[in-house]
């Protein structure tokens, strides 16, 4: 009951007066004792997941980023990998945050993202946590990609496979030689985009791999048979693969997974399987402007119609 009297009082306070809640949330968290059990930790790690879901959901990045930073001294009381995971996890919060405003502020708020990954990594740099290091540089690599910083993430990511791979840390590997692989491809290197998949899976065939993991892994898979092989008919199946596994778990990247689907179709020369799909128990989950725009595209190119086809809006 203590945590969710904490989180209550939390959500009562944020809102008047950030600071204080943040205040109030770290003097709880750290106020570690030694008759603190498992059990007493393990509440203290569901309350800031909590209280960095609702700053996250609020887009009160601010706090989120004091709440990361003051939290640490907890952190040091937790197992290196318990540790590591609630900071990536913090961490992903934060960079999951999406602002809206003019294209400087845009840009302003991903250096601030940069700049939280970096100096969490020097924070577990200075306390020795390798571990955690990897786990947020391997964020790093991610978050360079979202913002099309694709040679610092190739840069990373080559240096960090190195490292992991003397480690033998599988999991974290396979997500690392993913990003490598999507930096490669949006750099233009096929070859070499397609080396860093073919060892990603390699890799996730010898462990347990996340439905979320999996399904990025075909989509990655999808777009080079596609892009690289125009093997449409193959970039299907990977796409269909991880449409299921997004979808299953109510994922926004389900909707893209669906419409690379349906441009297969479209490049197979099967327009009217479009329509079937759209149209079907696939499509009507995930109806709207965007599926119909794919609809009006397979039916602009059935009918060979460049002017429909410029008339398309999504």
């Amino acid at each position: 009951m203590a945590g969710a009297a904490e989180v209550e009082i939390f959500l009562a306070e944020v809102h008047k007066d950030e600071k204080n809640a943040i205040r109030h949330l770290t003097n709880f968290v750290t106020n570690t004792t030694s008759q603190d059990n498992e059990e007493e930790l393990k509440k203290k790690e569901e309350v800031i997941m909590q209280c960095g879901n609702i700053l996250a959901k609020e887009k009160l990045t601010e706090a989120l980023k004091e709440m990361i930073q003051r939290t640490r001294p907890f952190l040091i009381s937790l197992g290196k990998a318990k540790a590591a995971k609630l900071v990536r996890n913090l961490v992903d919060l934060f960079c999951s945050i999406e602002m809206n405003g003019t294209p400087a502020e845009a840009k302003n708020f991903q250096d601030i993202k940069v700049e939280l990954c970096r100096e969490c990594i020097q924070w577990a740099r200075e306390q020795s946590r390798i571990f955690l290091r990897q786990t947020l540089e391997a964020r790093l690599v991610k978050l360079f990609n979202e913002i099309e910083d694709f040679q610092n993430a190739l840069n990373l990511a080559v240096t960090l496979v190195k490292e992991l791979k003397k480690l033998d840390d599988k999991e974290l590997m396979v997500e690392v030689q993913l990003e490598e692989s999507k930096a490669c491809y949006e750099m233009g290197n096929l070859t070499k985009a397609r080396a860093a998949l073919t060892s990603a899976r390699t890799t996730a065939n010898a462990i347990y791999v996340s439905p979320r993991m999996q399904a990025a892994l075909d989509m990655q898979s999808g777009i080079l048979h596609a892009a690289d092989e125009r093997d449409f008919k193959t970039a299907f199946s990977y796409f269909y693969e991880a449409f299921e596994g997004y979808d299953v778990l109510n994922l926004p990247e389900a909707l893209r997974a669906l419409k690379y689907m349906l441009l297969c179709k479209i490049m197979l020369n099967l327009p009217d399987e479009v329509h079937i799909l759209v149209q079907g128990k696939l499509g009507m989950k995930h109806a709207g402007r965007q599926l119909e725009a794919m609809k009006a595209v397979a039916t602009a190119s059935k009918e060979r119609s460049l002017s429909d086809f410029k008339e398309v809006r999504i």
